[in-house]
């Protein structure tokens, strides 16, 4: 029955009729959801319907499935070119340019990328005499037009860490199964595929890159926790990237404390008793480990007075993270040092 599946797939795919190519590849794929193959032609269909961030799922799989397919890192590369990762798609390219080293779409590819990836230093370097605060080095004040983001399923917010980007999208009791989490480099991909529910995709393109493996997240019973591990030090203004995007803060602006607006609608919704309806949840659930002390520094930094935030925020970076202090009486008037563990070597960030 896959058999027949893919075959009408794939003559639905030379006529150009990708929408139907797409529904039937997942018909075969929920008959077969072990056929590297199926995965890799139905990330095809989704570049050429511009679906990029669900070819990577794809391709990813396909690759899991079988890491020998270069067709696979091809499907990859190409998609991950689309959405703009060009590192990513790069690392894909030669991977699969070693499985097939006569394939010279790899070679091709592989240069495009190396070229785009200079021409995003050459940018860098260009709009370098523009500083964090968003002045030029004329002394001009950079625009900063708003962009209003699509309202998604679930509501969700973003604070700044030093190192962090943490997202929590307020999904209350959803089980852990039915939640996958994929990162990019410069991409979140969350989706929420519930029997008998509308299923829910947060696909945005992140404002900076972030360093996947090293990114991470947690299925709560008031909401799921993301945490993306920043490739820069700087403080996101905004979660989502724009062509005109917003100058990134520095860390202290970005981590000041605020109270969140949230749209009208034409239901009448009390959203502060719903806030603090959640805050009360999240405040009785039981945490372990890390996520516990995690939510004790968070606790204490937004119950803090200025100076304590002060202190937190100056012993930790200048501790390299191994002093966390709430005195600024103590930590105010000279440098915090890094007092590691017992048994635990110090090393200083390399921003």
């Amino acid at each position: 029955m896959a058999s027949d599946l893919e075959r009408r797939a794939r003559e639905a795919f030379v006529d150009d009729n990708f929408d139907l190519a797409l529904d039937l590849y997942s018909q075969a794929i929920e008959l077969d959801s072990t056929s590297a193959a199926l995965f890799v032609e139905r990330a095809q269909t989704n570049i050429k319907l511009r679906n990029f961030t669900d070819a990577v799922a794809d391709a990813d799989k396909a690759i899991e499935l079988d890491h020998s397919m270069s067709k696979a890192y091809l499907r990859k590369g190409t998609a991950c070119m689309k959405l703009g990762e060009y590192q990513t798609a790069k690392s894909a390219l030669e991977m699969g340019l070693s499985l097939a080293p006569g394939d010279s779409r790899f070679t091709r590819l592989i240069k495009e990328c190396d070229e785009n990836i200079t021409e995003e230093e050459n940018h860098k370097q260009k709009n370098a005499s523009v500083n964090s605060y968003g002045i030029s080095a004329t002394g001009n004040l950079e625009p900063e037009p708003i962009v209003e983001p699509p309202k998604p399923k679930y509501r969700y917010d973003f604070y700044n860490t030093p190192t962090e980007v943490v997202v929590t999208i307020f999904a209350k009791g959803v089980p852990a199964e039915y939640v996958r989490v994929d990162f990019g480099e410069q991409i979140l991909s969350v989706s929420i595929d519930i029997p008998g529910e509308e299923s829910y995709y947060f696909q945005p393109r992140l404002f900076a890159k972030i360093i996947p493996e090293k990114c991470k997240f947690q299925v709560l019973s008031t909401k799921i926790e993301v945490r993306l591990a920043k490739a820069e030090s700087i403080g996101w203004p905004s979660l989502e990237y724009s062509s005109t995007k917003p100058l990134p803060q520095n860390i202290t602006q970005a981590m000041k404390p605020y109270k969140p607006s949230y749209p009208s609608s034409k239901a009448k919704v009390d959203w502060d008793k719903l806030e603090s309806q959640v805050k009360k949840e999240e405040k009785d659930e039981k945490l372990d480990g890390d996520a516990a002390l995690n939510k004790l520094f968070r606790d204490i930094y937004g119950d803090g007075d200025e100076d304590m935030r002060r202190a937190m925020m100056k012993s930790f970076v200048e501790s390299n993270g191994t002093v966390l202090s709430t005195s600024w009486k103590d930590v105010g008037s000279k440098k915090v040092e890094g007092t590691p563990p017992d048994g635990m070597e110090l090393k200083k960030w390399e921003y």
